[in-house]
């Protein structure tokens, strides 16, 4: 495996390989991996012949109140795990590599921002179309992995390929999560002992939402109503949201049908956790 740090080496050697015939998969990553990430690499190689992960925690989408030096980093550990996914190149640049200067152009999501995470993060989103338009641009993958973890940021990472024409595939991976349903996320690291026990409900909940809908349940606000009562009676945290949406377009539904997601963000002491379900209504 071999270390980038620069964008325009990244640039060369990835068209490169795209002369010679070899696919690119991309796994785009603010570091601190778990093995969410190392899923995503394991698919990436077993469909490309060269793949490339990244590690930049971008500023872009840190919002006021958000503490971007006090997002976890461990280079040495996450270069030993790429290692052994067989990662081709690992492209760790720093901030005033991939923003030597003051921006001409800002790249401005206007669709399926406004609910979930987007709702309470105003620009994040942005920040986060900003950076990938750019690593699109450096890596010139062919397909790019995401985890569905964060289904909010895979429908917008899809509109943003579509509305751009990339000529590249977004391929969505389904959430990896503990035994007990935990999904896998670098802020678990945050919970106390008695939290996380109680983090183990979150997907309980949506387990629970999913049986609501087997046996006939359409209307949105009962089946969010039913989630939060199960979480506020198993869990001492905040509900930031319960939402269900149509997927991916994010829009608002007085009944369920076709393709929807129920998610939720739940704040704990230290660690706010984000999960979510997808599924087809009528193949229930």
């Amino acid at each position: 495996m071999k270390i980038i740090t620069s964008a325009a080496e990244m640039q060369q050697l990835s068209l490169k390989h795209k002369s010679s015939g070899n696919g690119i998969g991309f796994v785009p990553t603010m570091g601190f991996l778990h093995e969410g990430h190392t899923t995503l690499l394991k698919r990436a190689r077993s469909e490309n012949g060269i793949v490339v992960l990244s590690i930049f925690v971008n500023p872009l989408q840190f919002g006021p109140g958000e503490d971007l030096d006090a997002y976890p980093r461990d280079f040495e550990r996450d270069t030993r795990a790429t290692e052994r996914e067989g990662v081709d190149y690992l492209f760790y640049p720093a901030v005033d590599e991939m923003y030597p200067n003051k921006p001409s152009v800002k790249v401005t999501v206007q669709e399926r921002t406004d609910v979930l995470c987007g709702k309470s993060r105003p620009g994040h989103f942005d920040g986060v179309a900003t950076v990938l338009t750019k690593l699109f641009h450096i890596i010139q993958p062919d397909k790019v992995y995401f985890g569905l973890k964060d289904a909010q940021q895979v429908a917008v990472v899809e509109g943003l390929v579509s509305d751009f024409n990339f000529p590249l595939e977004i391929i969505p991976v389904e959430t990896v999560r503990e035994e007990d349903g935990l999904a896998k996320s670098s802020r678990n690291v945050y919970l106390r002992p008695e939290e996380r026990t109680q983090a183990a409900e979150l997907y309980q909940s949506l387990i629970h939402a999913r049986k609501l809908i087997e046996n006939g349940e359409r209307r949105p606000d009962v089946i969010a109503g039913s989630v939060r009562q199960h979480i506020t009676s198993r869990c001492k945290a905040t509900i930031d949201y319960i939402e269900i949406y149509s997927y991916p377009d994010l829009n608002n539904l007085e009944r369920l049908e076709g393709k929807v997601i129920i998610a939720l963000a739940i704040k704990f002491e230290r660690a706010r956790l984000i999960d979510n379900i997808i599924l087809n209504v009528e193949e229930l």
